[in-house]
């Protein structure tokens, strides 16, 4: 049985199989980038002051705060697709899937600035969290409507089609004619 607001068939399978095969690809590809140790002669004392390291980057100058600002909203970002992806749902209210996405990459985030704290090199950084959980929500909000929207007038398209066809099969509906009431 289907649940309500899936997309049909097999096209349900494929969709979920294919987010689910992309978000662990991507999950490996978060944690070789982020817990890999670095050899530094020295390293920075963790950040737990909200937004401090963004002024500090800012100060940097325009392409250096550009990468790594870039950077930090860029790593999580596709789980604001691949999460819905997964989930496979078409018809779904679209503030509790974003918030159940931002949440998911906000507790993701949170998980690997903690791990970093035992990881050589690395130290945990508040605004990294801020700009991994805000690039979720960017990507969310402006991908997963649209593509959700698509798909379902894709759905639905499909399934008048198939009524139309199933209807031209069977043939028409023989209709009778009304016959007046005698006098």
């Amino acid at each position: 049985m289907q649940r309500q607001g899936s997309i049909g068939g097999s096209a349900v399978i494929r969709i979920r199989a294919t987010g689910i095969v992309l978000l662990v690809a991507h999950l490996l590809f978060v944690a070789w980038c982020t817990l890999r140790p670095l050899d530094v002669p020295w390293v920075m004392p963790t950040n737990l002051h909200p937004l401090d390291g963004i002024r500090a980057d800012l100060r940097l100058g325009r392409p250096e705060a550009a990468r790594r600002i870039g950077g930090a909203l860029g790593l999580l970002a596709p789980l604001g697709v691949l999460l819905p992806l997964a989930h496979g749902r078409l018809r779904v209210a679209p503030l509790a899937s974003f918030v159940r996405t931002v949440t998911a990459g906000a507790l993701l985030s949170l998980g690997i600035e903690l791990l970093q704290t035992g990881v050589p090199g690395r130290v945990m950084d508040v605004d990294s969290l801020l700009l991994n959980t805000t690039g979720v929500a960017l990507a969310h909000a402006a991908v997963v409507p649209a593509a959700r929207g698509w798909l379902r007038r894709r759905s639905e398209r499909r399934q008048l089609r198939a009524m139309r066809a199933e209807e031209s099969a069977q043939g028409r509906t023989p209709t009778i004619p009304r016959v007046g009431i005698a006098p």
